[in-house]
């Protein structure tokens, strides 16, 4: 058990779909609670009306790449001030499944109408994370992770490598950690953990 006071701290983890990015968010939850904090987690898109709708057009190609970004924002926005922001205020870590950079990455690689600055104005009004972590897989593994039913429109191995790379580059641009999760689960997931440990530890020494 770790000897520390709680204190709120907001965690993302994203990259590629079929990264592994809601299976080590709820193992991430159940490995802190163990150790006594509380924990709330949560997913883009989130459960509002908003969120329900993306849901529904992430099986559509015909929205337009725009009208996918707007939504995404709004739907955002509300998560966060909403949601993610009261439950920091109550002293929880919030561990968000997919945040802004999914935006940033699929939106702006989606039309050349869409620039990355585009993305980051209208997502503007919303707080950052104090960490974000990258979960990076080759996009042949993580689409062999899928069935064809449950695949969205943006689910192609071609524009998957783009994601990815784009991935890779943001988050050494944005100093994130970039966890490979082509590894076996347990492997993957106690990098995580040990990631978070010494994020909360370092927190606690400046706070």
């Amino acid at each position: 058990m770790l000897n520390l006071t709680q204190k709120s701290i907001f965690i993302v983890l994203d990259g590629i779909d079929g990264s592994g990015t809601t299976t080590h968010s709820k193992l991430l939850k159940g490995f802190l609670e163990a150790k006594g904090f509380k924990v709330y987690l949560t997913h883009e898109p989130s459960n509002s009306e908003i969120g329900l709708l993306i849901r529904k057009y992430l099986k559509n190609k015909n929205i337009p790449p725009i009208t996918d970004a707007l939504l995404f924002a709004a739907d955002r926005n509300l998560h966060y001030h909403n949601e993610i922001e009261e439950k920091l205020k109550q002293g929880y870590i919030v561990i968000s499944d997919r945040y802004i950079e999914s935006s940033i990455i699929y939106q702006s690689l989606q039309s050349d109408l869409i620039t990355i600055e585009w993305v980051k104005n209208i997502n503007k009004f919303v707080g950052l994370p104090d960490l974000t972590i990258i979960l990076d897989i080759d996009p042949k593994i993580s689409l062999s992770r899928k069935t064809q039913q449950s695949l969205e429109k943006f689910e192609d191995t071609t524009f998957l490598d783009k994601v990815r790379a784009l991935y890779l580059n943001r988050a050494k641009q944005e100093n994130y950690f970039i966890i490979d999760s082509n590894d076996i689960i347990e492997m993957v997931q106690e990098k995580i953990q040990n990631l978070v440990i010494q994020k909360i530890k370092n927190l606690k020494i400046s706070g």
